[in-house]
């Protein structure tokens, strides 16, 4: 059941009358808390920004839970990436030294190269997963959102009493 839900809710999202770009902001916000190591001081600042902004916290759900599912996976590339940026990088030895000592910024875990990495690379990854997100509402929304809701099993559903009650439990549950 907890993947019929997690569709259903997909869709719910996909054919909200939320903009595209609210769907796409709540889903990169999403994104970089589920990319990154979770009780870091920038996912706070992330979780105000979603509270604050217009955006669909469904879509940050769901980005958080889709992201998070592959940041074990990439936390080997994303430890690769923080250590040649906190490493490597000799000549900003003397910026991270001025980072750590200034008591807010080094709660923020940046000295770690899980963290360093992950947020580096989730701040570059952002402005491409807004565009391709908010593109996808849009295509969803014309053309592929019409097609599915013809779909014999669809119509079948909806019309069943499995689905009308499905539905009935969907619209109570909000």
């Amino acid at each position: 059941m907890f993947g019929i839900d997690i569709l259903v809710k997909l869709f719910k999202i996909l054919r909200s009358n939320a903009t595209p770009g609210q769907i796409a902001g709540g889903f990169i916000l999403g994104m970089v808390i589920g990319l990154t190591p979770f009780l870091s001081l920038h996912n706070l600042v992330v979780l105000l920004l979603i509270i604050v902004l217009n955006v669909n916290i469904g879509s940050a759900l769901f980005g958080f839970a889709i992201f998070s599912l592959f940041a074990y996976l990439l936390d080997p590339l994303f430890h690769s990436f923080g250590y040649f940026l906190l490493v490597d990088l000799t000549f900003m030895k003397s910026v991270y030294t001025t980072l750590y000592n200034m008591p807010l910024v080094s709660l923020s875990r940046f000295y770690n190269t899980v963290v360093m990495g992950s947020l580096v690379f989730s701040i570059l990854a952002m402005l491409p997963a807004y565009f391709a997100t908010a593109r996808f509402v849009v295509v969803y929304r014309e053309k592929l959102d019409p097609k599915f809701q013809k779909l014999k099993i669809v119509q079948a559903v909806k019309a069943s009493k499995l689905g009308v009650t499905i539905s009935k439990i969907y619209s109570w549950r909000q």
